[in-house]
């Protein structure tokens, strides 16, 4: 390691460390502002169905991404990561984008931006770091697949196989499916928690 990248190095880990320990303050102050756009103006319909065009594909590609990752035994680069490097974080931008829309609250979506770039992008930094120093191939995959963007076709790396196959065990496994019940209840709190404010709350109406 370089002189150059010593400091560099250190100030990311610092960073990381700050990142975790925000983690949950911005996930209460997302909260707050979710709850303070309900209580303000009653979602619009259809905002609500419109947002569905991004969570729901952000729901898949997390699944479908999760069917494949086999965290810290081998680099994957099949299914969607044959597309872009970090198709879960995708997905959670294409979700996380859905629901701003759906509120149609400029800033639930800047509490979102700003959270995704001070956690995320750290979080990515250090697992790429990770996988360089892991798996001999990285470097390689990152010349042929983007980071966050996907590419429009399937990159190929050496004989794996673009496609692969996925696997439902590992889909169970990293409990996936629990993105898409918080999904499900954040939606039945847009269409209903309103409603109950309204009953509960006198003048809100």
């Amino acid at each position: 390691m370089s002189q150059d990248a010593s400091p560099k190095l250190r100030s990311m880990q610092s960073w990381q460390k700050v990142a975790r320990r925000i983690r949950v303050p911005l996930g209460f102050l997302a909260a707050a502002v979710y709850l303070f756009t309900i209580w303000h103006h009653a979602p619009r319909l259809a905002a609500v169905a419109w947002s569905l065009a991004l969570v729901l594909p952000g729901l898949w590609l997390r699944g479908y991404a999760s069917g494949y990752v086999k965290k810290n035994q081998e680099l994957t680069v099949t299914g969607p990561y044959a597309y872009t490097r970090n198709p879960l974080y995708l997905g959670s931008i294409l979700i996380a984008a859905g629901f701003a829309l759906a509120l149609l609250s400029w800033p639930m979506a800047l509490v979102l931006g700003v959270g995704f770039s001070v956690i995320y992008i750290p979080v990515i930094a250090s697992e790429e770091r990770f996988l360089g120093g892991t798996f001999s191939n990285f470097d390689e995959y990152c010349t042929k697949v983007p980071r966050i963007v996907p590419r429009l076709t399937a990159a190929r790396m050496g004989s794996a196989d673009p496609g692969g196959r996925f696997s439902l065990h590992l889909y169970l496994r990293h409990r996936e499916y629990n993105a898409a019940m918080g999904a499900a209840l954040l939606y039945l709190s847009l269409l209903f928690l309103r409603p109950a404010l309204e009953t509960f709350v006198p003048g809100m109406r």
